[in-house]
């Protein structure tokens, strides 16, 4: 777990994460609301794209890429395709760790990749650096 916040409490970064797996969702909460984010999560993908093309302010997106109803790839590329959010950084989280899969992830604009199950020393150290470059 990280030693201290990343912003000040009166600043939570903001992060969604599209997920639908319950375990994988706890694991999220007490890892990034212990550092001082404010965490959003949704279960599916017709979610995640209501909540990205919504107005609230992300700092970061955290996508799986298999979930009901769109995936996270289609998540990203909605994304991308967003004036207000192309810039934001996304991470994917996913139990598909073919070279296709990351290559795939990369090249519709993700800033990092991650298979499941993930190191939360790793996902914590990839949050704070994307969130350093905001």
């Amino acid at each position: 777990m990280a030693d201290a916040p990343l912003r000040p409490a009166a600043e939570p970064f903001h992060v969604l994460a599209a997920e639908d797996e319950p375990h994988t969702c706890r694991i999220l909460s007490t890892l990034l609301e212990g550092s001082g984010i404010h965490l959003e999560i949704v279960c599916d993908g017709a979610a995640a794209l209501s909540a990205v093309r919504g107005e609230s302010p992300y700092d970061l997106f955290l996508l799986d890429v298999m979930m009901p109803k769109a995936s996270g790839l289609d998540v990203l590329s909605e994304i991308r395709s967003l004036h207000r959010r192309a810039k934001t950084p996304v991470i994917v989280l996913t139990a598909k760790g073919q070279d296709a899969d990351r290559e795939e992830a990369l090249s519709l604009g993700a800033n990092a990749f991650l298979t499941k199950p993930f190191s939360p020393k790793k996902l914590l150290n990839l949050v704070d650096e994307l969130l350093a470059r905001r």
